[in-house]
């Protein structure tokens, strides 16, 4: 059974306009290129009268005969145009007789004498991968990496009788990236923006329009063109030009050194930061200091005692492995095909043969590569095969490393098996009946992908506050686990797949981690019911549905993070570019408090995972139990080991040590503002590391004689009572218009008695417990200082009589402004009430604003303006009007004042995690 396959070839759309001026063109040249640019010149309506380029190779037509014969164009396959210096009579009149009007020369490795450049009414273009006049000749991409530039690019020029001399028609260049290769370079620019130039300077010649510009010969250069025989690399330089030199040969014709004797490539280079991950060392011939075998590949030292990573390594017989399996690469044994295996082998095999026609047969030593294939044919062999298998796991390097039939089923089989994938995760679950269920939590430190015990093999107990009871021991970290934790973060980032991810790929796992968190959603609300006392109801609905909107709203945002370009004045007789580029910060440190334990890990997380860093999050130490079980959701969903990692401790050892770590670039907080004050120091401190603060509130509620009386009371009962009070925006404070402060408070009173206080899990609950014992007698004595000023207790202020941590929902009444209560945040079920004189607008306003809090607000009136009036002078990042707790994944959350900086949520949230690099060039 032969399957067919879509190859994979990027497909380029040009305005569906036809331009009015059109041209009869000859195409000269080969490649995929060459057929992407004559394909859009087709779409443009310009008229290619005959293609021009290589013979046929084993039996393989190039790409751009295959695709202008299929549409009938005629094709001229001249293996040379000259002898001996001299065109060649007969394939010059061939060439004269399809009548051109303009050459064009995509990409042309052929010789083509100056009567055939001339001879068309204007003449030849050639597309050329360097910013001219920089790295004339035949290898201009690699000599670009090679050089360290920090931009690359291409031009357009005019042939003439010089080495890429010619008048510049249009020249477009782009950003050199720390670890770009000759391949990511082309596929990411040279070649998309290289066929649209082409296209459009044919149409600038066809319209009269197109520039010549005189090349000048300052800054002029010209290398030779790279081959295996000269491609050794110098180890006795810096990491950094070691690292160009490997990347500007990466794949062709591969940088080499010489290990144990042997001449051995290297692919893949990357520049490591300062930590260097322990391995196995190993001797290299001319290093200034012996290598390093680690699990991510072979760490190379420069001369100036900096490091790089190579990924891959390929040895003479064309074999490549990883690097990180150098001692381990001899020969692993066979594996036996079952009968099923036996049969895919062979569609396999067919699939070779399609491929490699040239082939008289595929036999079990046939090479892939020896036997003519090209890197497009490593694509469709991949995508043929993934078609047929389903769901297995397949990738372009895959082929690199098992370059013979025998060795690429071999790889294949045991990739369908599953044998060569990582050992799956270990997990110690503590397990819990409960909720008509059986809940398993992980109650290890998460750290580099695996759930281990703390270093010190402390743990605390973790207490369900509906009983008081022990739900489960939970790991105690240390510093030296936070320090791991850094360490495999900061690894991940700069070494490992997260900081090397296409945008969209990163956001595709996001994706996927929030579907895992809808299919395990039932469980994480009873985690988070039975951990922090949330109604299951309202955990369903609020602390893990709005976790999950969240990944998914900002796994949107993923590839959508840019800069801009920024006009400049220009100094004469340059010109100047600016732009700004977007960039990961690294490492961040995430601190999670107790109230809403999911639902901020994924405020702060999913932000910081979308802006590409990596991070490592202390939760409450009081609810340590979603963030475990989140972290074994990362897994599932395929994020990368030490991009998520979580310890559970205390503030005072963890968090401090976050606060501290030289290695982390930002720090996410919400909390309470004493201890945001004393982060916030920690942070300058050690390394001034960036800071966002959520903090404690006191948030006002106006309400007018005006309102919609039954809105107001039902919206001021949750402005306060919403997840039993432990609510960082719970409004602290409520003014109501001194004609209707009676009768709301008496149908506030008539509600609160109708409260279901109890057992979480039940589905008719109204209001859990508290979260833990300490809060909730800290309430108890909030009460007591509330009455003890003269404020008037109208109900509760007690605990509940019964098992757990049940505080009665309160109501206080006649509170004075200089009252305890009416300036400090209670952080529980307790309704603190002032009256207003009728129309005392400015007062109530000045009242409401005479705090150092300014987290949220709100206000109810059917007066539109009176509405606007007093929300444009609420002193509050979140103003709420005729509703509240309207929080939004795409509405920006963060407070003012002593309420801290920053944002959690919409776009403002990923500024919290990112940088601007602005760039300015001159041209």
């Amino acid at each position: 059974m032969l399957w067919t396959a879509n190859r994979i070839i990027r497909k380029f759309s040009t305005s569906s306009n036809y331009y009015q001026n059109k041209l009869r063109l000859a195409l000269i040249g080969q490649s995929l290129f060459g057929q992407e640019v004559y394909t859009n010149l087709r779409k443009q309506g310009h008229r290619v009268v005959g293609v021009f380029t290589v013979p046929d190779r084993d039996g393989k037509a190039d790409p751009l005969a295959v695709v202008a014969e299929k549409d009938g164009t005629p094709v001229f396959k001249f293996p040379r145009w000259r002898v001996k210096g001299k065109p060649i009579p007969e394939v010059v009149e061939a060439y004269k007789a399809v009548g051109a009007e303009l050459n064009v020369m995509p990409f042309c490795s052929q010789f083509i004498p100056m009567n055939v450049i001339d001879h068309p009414a204007h003449g030849s273009i050639i597309y050329h991968p360097s910013i001219l006049p920089l790295h004339r000749g035949a290898s201009a991409i690699n000599w670009t990496l090679i050089q360290g530039d920090k931009k690359a690019g291409f031009s357009i020029f005019w042939a003439d009788d010089g080495l890429d001399t010619g008048p510049i028609l249009l020249q477009r260049e782009c950003h050199v990236e720390p670890n770009d290769t000759v391949d990511s370079l082309y596929n990411r620019f040279l070649f998309p923006e290289g066929i649209k130039a082409m296209v459009e300077s044919v149409q600038l010649i066809a319209d009269g329009k197109a520039p010549r510009v005189p090349q000048t010969e300052e800054g002029a250069s010209y290398e030779g063109i790279q081959k295996k025989s000269n491609s050794k690399v110098n180890l006795a330089q810096p990491a950094e030009a070691i690292h160009n030199w490997i990347r500007g040969h990466d794949k062709v014709p591969g940088a080499w050194a010489v290990i144990d004797g042997r001449t051995v490539t290297l692919y893949g280079s990357s520049m490591l930061g300062e930590s260097v991950p322990a391995g196995q060392p190993l001797e290299i011939e001319g290093a200034s200091q012996p290598g390093v075998v680690t699990k991510n590949g072979l760490v190379l030292y420069g001369s100036d005692s900096k490091a790089l990573m190579v990924k891959n390594l390929q040895f003479e017989d064309g074999k490549m492995i990883s690097a990180a399996k150098y001692f381990s690469s001899g020969d692993t044994a066979r594996v036996e095909l079952t009968d099923d295996e036996k049969k895919i082998a062979e569609e396999i095999r067919d699939i070779w043969k399609g491929i490699l026609s040239n082939v008289a047969a595929i036999e079990e030593t046939t090479d892939f590569f020896k036997s003519g294939a090209a890197s497009m044919d490593v694509v469709r062999l991949v995508e043929e095969i993934k078609q047929r298998c389903v769901g297995l796991q397949l990738q372009n390097e895959d082929v690199y490393m098992a370059t013979t039939f025998q060795d690429f089923i071999q790889m294949f089989v045991r990739r369908l098996r599953g044998e060569d994938q990582e050992e799956e995760m270990v997990i110690d679950y503590a397990t819990k009946d409960v909720n008509n269920m059986t809940v398993k939590m992980p109650w290890q430190c998460f750290i580099n992908g695996k759930f281990e015990d703390a270093e010190n093999g402390k743990t605390a107990n973790t207490i369900n506050p509906a009983d008081g009871s022990v739900i489960c021991k939970v790991a105690y970290a240390s510093v030296g686990d936070v320090d791991r934790a850094v360490a495999a973060a900061k690894e991940a980032f700069e070494v490992g797949p997260w900081g090397r991810m296409n945008p969209r790929d990163r956001g595709t796992l996001l994706y996927k981690l929030a579907d895992l968190m809808e299919e395990h959603q039932e469980e994480l609300a009873t985690i988070e019911s039975i951990d922090s006392g949330a109604v299951y109801t309202l955990a369903l609905k609020t602390h893990v549905g709005m976790s999950i909107q969240t990944f998914r709203y900002f796994a949107g945002w993923c590839d959508k993070i840019q800069g801009k370009t920024i006009p400049i004045n220009q100094a004469r007789p340059n010109r100047n570019l600016t732009f700004t580029k977007k960039e990961p910060l690294g490492v961040c440190a995430i601190v999670i408090p107790w109230n809403y334990p999911l639902m901020m890990l994924a405020w702060k997380s999913a932000a910081c995972l979308a802006a590409g860093n990596t991070l490592v999050l202390k939760p409450a130490q009081v609810t340590p139990l979603s963030a475990l079980k989140f972290a074994e959701l990362t897994v599932k969903a395929g994020i990368p080991k030490g991009v998520i990692n979580i310890v559970p401790g205390s503030g005072g050892m963890v968090g401090q040590r976050l606060s501290d770590h030289p290695d982390i670039r930002k720090l996410g907080f919400t909390g309470s503002t004493p201890i945001g004050k004393q982060i916030m120091k920690s942070c300058a401190l050690s390394n001034l590391k960036k800071v966002s603060l959520e903090l404690g509130g006191k948030s006002p509620l106006i309400i007018f004689s005006d309102c919609d009386m039954d809105k107001a009371v039902r919206m001021g009962m949750s402005s306060v009572f919403f997840n039993k009070g432990e609510n960082c925006i719970a409004a602290g404070r409520l003014f109501v218009e001194e004609s209707i402060h009676d009768e709301y408070i008496r149908r506030v009173l008539e509600e609160i008695k109708k409260m279901k206080v109890g057992d979480p899990l039940d589905r008719s609950t109204d209001h859990g417990p508290q979260n833990h014992k300490a809060h909730m007698d800290k309430l108890v004595e909030y009460c007591e200082v509330g009455v003890k000023e003269g404020a008037t207790l109208v109900y509760g202020g007690k605990q509940v009589d019964r098992p757990g941590f049940f505080m009665e929902p309160t109501l206080f009444t006649d509170v004075e402004d200089h009252m305890f209560i009416a300036k400090e945040e209670s952080f529980g079920p307790i309704m603190v009430v002032s009256k207003f004189k009728d129309g005392d607008i400015d007062g109530v306003l000045n009242r409401a604003n005479d705090t150092e809090f300014g987290l949220a607000s709100g206000v109810f009136t059917r007066d539109i303006n009176k509405a606007m009036y007093v929300s444009e002078r609420l002193d509050a990042g979140t103003v709420f009007v005729n509703t509240y707790n309207k929080t939004d994944v795409a509405s920006p959350f963060g407070g003012f004042k002593q309420s801290g900086f920053g944002k959690d949520l919409g776009e403002d949230a990923l500024n919290e995690y990112l940088r601007t690099k602005a760039v300015t060039v001159e041209y």
